[in-house]
This record gives structure tokens, C-alpha cells and sequence, in this order.
């Protein structure tokens, strides 16, 4: 295996781009540096993994109840990270060749039109989703944080300019050139994931259980109970959603048919893993058992003391999500650019960097400034895109890739796998659109 990769990456078929289709691989921010080192695929995966969704958790218990919530967070750990594996795996399966981007793992899977039809629009609905989402969130921890400092004693200021404050980050970071350019940021934000999620735990055990904790279902009807609960599946598929970025992560780390790219890859994916577990089970177990059904769609405003604290774990959700949105909008560049400069011709450069990552960045803010329904928006984009990219899509890549035998363990596992993605990915929406119905009954436009 490893002398036939050597002969292919030795073969002129290895490289039969044209001068210019090398200059534009070398242009687009997915294939443009490959010096990455495994840590750098740790703190991606830590980031692209731990959004704002951890702060969710909490109320998604709520929803579930002890039992049902405490399986579906182990559950979720354990399948997302097999589906991970697979697609670590998977990203240099054909010798010599290397899957840079979900959608061409896609194609060799399904097809090269059927493959793009599968998987790009899915993987767009989750980044684009995930932009907005840690748009309305930015501007939410923004809010949040003055208003702490201030204690009533500042003018009260807009929601909307809030996301316009967080937005304007981006439209400078944002012309970062590749995910290795955004690894300062992505650090910086994979330490304060850790940071706020131990605070809002940490803060929980301190404050103690609440008088009167109640751990019943937190609705009282059944319709309610219902949809709570498909609603709170969506919270939860979001926490998981990094595999739509892992691929791109992996195609920035360096491979040789002696070092294949998946052993430092596996490595970070490992040490993300356990960071993930560090901060999901405390952050949704000890919040619900401190607060029960009365806990928020974001514990950390139900946490409103130590003032100084939950600011600064605010200040923290802040700084996180700027760098978890840059780890989400680079395949949505990369995909824009791809189709202005192979499709329609444009030349690669400066100036179209950036006016198509500025009008993008401009388009999330938009969208965020006119629907920013936290809690329902989570459990919406949860159900209808997270799940098949996450839960089931690489489980079905493996199924059409490597056939493995009717029955064996391999075939067994991915075809449960695949099943209970199906059921997360029907219910989950349905309670995440009730709820944002519901919010948008007392919602006032751009207030």
C-alpha cells in the first residue's frame, strides 16, 4: 500500500493541473498551506466543536429529563466521534490522492454531480447556519456584558448594534488568507471555550442547588413535553457539528505515504475529544442539577452573580466565537471562491477576497439582526443539517466506499449509526421551528 502511494505520488498523473490551476490551488484558503502540526488540528477541533452550544446543554436537560439527557449526551459523544474516524480515515483512502473538502469526499463516495448534491448543500445550511447563529450569539454575549458592568446605570443599547460590533471583527479578520492564518485566533478561542464552560460549571457548584429545584419535564403539556424534547435533540446535534470543517482541518497538515496525514490528525481529534468531554458533561449535568427546569436557553444568564465573573465569562463566549466563526466561513470561502475564480473566470487576488468575504460577512450579520431566536435557531439548524454531516453522511461514505460484509460489526455499527441520525434529523427540527414560532409571536423586528 505504502510503495503504490509512493509510485503515485511519484507519477507525472499525480500532476496533471495546468501551471495556472497549481497558482489557484495555491490561491484557495483550503489547499493553500500544508505546514500544519497536530496541535493545530486539536485546538481547530476544540473550536469548530465547542460553539456556544455548550451553553445550551443545561436547558436541552431540562427538556430531556436525568435518564433520557445524560444518554443522549454519551450517546452523541460516541457516535460523532466513530463518524469522525471514519473521516479521518477516509481523507486519503485512494493512494496519492487527497480529499481536501467534504463535497469531494462526496463525489468519489456518490458521484462527482450527485456527491456536490448531496453534500454541498448540507454542509452550506450547517456553516452558513452556524455563522449566524455565533452572530446573534456574539452580539448576546456583547450585550450581556455590558449590561453586567453596567448595572442599569448605562443608556440601554439595541440587540442589533450589538451584532453590528461583533460583525465588524469579522469584516478584518475575515481576509485572513487559510485556516493556518486564523491558528493565533483559533487557539485563543479554543482556551476560552475551556475557560467559560469550567465558569458556568464552576459558578453552578458554588451557587448551589436553587430552593424548590424542580427536575421535572419543563413543560406541562404533553404537545409541549413533545416538542421540548425534539427541540432539545437539535441543541444537542449542534454541540456536536465539527465535522463539517474536519476534512479542511486535516487538509492542512502535511503527508507522505511513510506519515500519512490521519496519524497527527487522530492525535488532535483524540486530545479535542477529551476537551470536548471536559467541558459538555459538567457544563450540562452540574447546571441542570443546580437550576432543574428553570435554568435559560444559555446558563450564563441565569448566572448573574458574581458580576465580575459572568462578565468575564461572557467576554470569553465573545472571543470564542469570533474565532469559531472564522473556522466555519473558511469552507464557505473557499467554495465561493472556487466558483468566481474556476467557474466564472475572475482573476485571484486582493480585490476579490475582499469584497466576496465582506459582502458574506455583511449577509450573516443581516440575517442575525433580523431573526435572532437563540434558543429556537440551535434546534432548528441542529436537526436539518447537523445530524447527516455528523451523525449519519460518513457512515454512508463508508457503507458505498469500503462495502463492508452484511452483518459484520462494521456494517452493523454504521447502519445504527445511521439510523438513530435519521431519527435526530426529523424530530429535532420540528421542535426547533415550534419554538422559533413561538418566540416570534412577542419578537419585535431590528428592537
Amino acid at each position: 500500500m505504502g510503495t503504490q502511494a509512493e509510485e503515485n505520488h511519484s507519477s507525472p498523473a499525480k500532476d496533471v493541473r495546468t501551471e495556472q490551476e497549481k497558482k489557484i490551488d495555491d490561491w484557495l484558503p483550503i489547499t493553500s498551506s500544508r505546514n500544519a502540526k497536530w496541535w493545530y488540528s486539536a485546538f481547530h477541533n476544540v473550536t469548530a466543536m465547542v460553539g456556544a452550544g455548550v451553553l445550551s446543554l443545561p436547558y436541552a436537560m431540562s427538556e430531556l429529563g436525568w435518564g433520557p439527557g445524560i444518554a443522549v449526551l454519551v450517546i452523541s459523544w460516541v457516535i460523532t466521534l466513530y463518524t469522525l474516524w471514519q473521516m479521518v480515515e477516509m481523507h486519503e483512502m485512494v493512494p496519492g490522492k487527497r480529499f481536501d473538502r467534504y463535497h469531494e469526499l462526496g463525489q468519489h463516495a456518490f458521484g462527482e454531480k450527485l456527491g456536490l448534491w448531496i453534500v454541498v448543500p448540507q454542509q452550506l445550511i450547517v456553516e452558513v447556519g452556524v455563522n449566524i447563529v455565533y452572530m446573534v450569539t456574539g452580539g448576546k454575549s456583547l450585550k450581556k456584558f455590558h449590561d453586567v458592568i453596567c448595572d442599569g446605570k448605562c443608556k440601554d443599547i439595541k440587540l442589533t448594534y450589538f451584532i453590528m460590533i461583533f460583525a465588524s471583527v469579522h469584516f478584518v479578520l475575515s481576509q485572513l488568507p487559510n485556516l493556518n492564518s486564523i491558528s493565533g485566533v483559533s487557539l485563543a478561542a479554543a482556551v476560552m471555550s475551556l475557560s467559560y464552560s469550567t465558569i458556568a460549571w464552576g459558578a453552578s457548584v458554588d451557587k448551589g442547588q436553587v430552593a424548590n429545584v424542580d427536575y421535572s419535564i419543563r413543560a406541562t403539556t404533553t404537545p409541549g413535553k413533545v416538542f421540548g424534547f425534539f427541540g432539545a435533540l437539535g441543541d444537542v446535534a449542534f454541540a456536536y457539528a465539527g465535522h463539517n470543517v474536519v476534512l479542511e482541518i486535516q487538509a492542512t497538515i502535511p503527508s507522505t505515504p511513510e506519515k500519512p496525514s490521519k496519524k497527527p490528525m487522530w492525535k488532535g481529534v483524540v486530545v479535542a475529544y477529551i476537551v470536548v468531554a471536559i467541558c459538555y458533561f459538567p457544563v450540562a449535568l452540574i447546571g441542570y442539577w443546580a437550576f432543574g427546569n428553570g435554568v435559560d436557553d444559555n446558563i450564563l444568564i441565569t448566572l448573574s452573580k458574581p458580576k465580575w465573573l459572568i462578565a468575564l465569562a461572557n467576554m470569553m463566549v465573545v472571543i470564542h466565537v469570533i474565532g469559531s466563526y472564522q473556522i466555519y466561513a473558511m469552507p464557505v470561502f473557499d467554495m465561493i471562491e472556487t466558483v468566481l475564480v474556476k467557474k466564472l473566470h475572475f482573476p485571484p487576488g486582493l480585490t476579490l477576497r475582499l469584497i466576496a468575504r465582506t459582502l458574506y460577512v455583511a449577509l450573516t450579520m443581516f440575517i442575525a439582526i433580523t431573526f435572532p431566536f437563540f434558543g429556537g435557531l440551535l434546534g432548528f439548524f441542529g436537526g436539518f443539517a447537523f445530524a447527516p454531516t455528523t451523525y449519519f453522511l460518513p457512515c454512508i461514505m463508508w457503507l458505498a466506499i469500503y462495502k463492508p460484509k452484511r452483518f459484520s460489526l462494521s456494517w452493523f455499527t454504521n447502519w445504527v449509526c445511521i439510523i438513530l441520525g435519521l431519527c435526530l434529523m426529523i424530530l429535532s427540527p420540528i421542535g426547533g421551528l415550534r419554538q422559533i414560532i413561538m418566540d416570534s409571536k412577542t419578537y419585535k423586528f431590528y428592537s
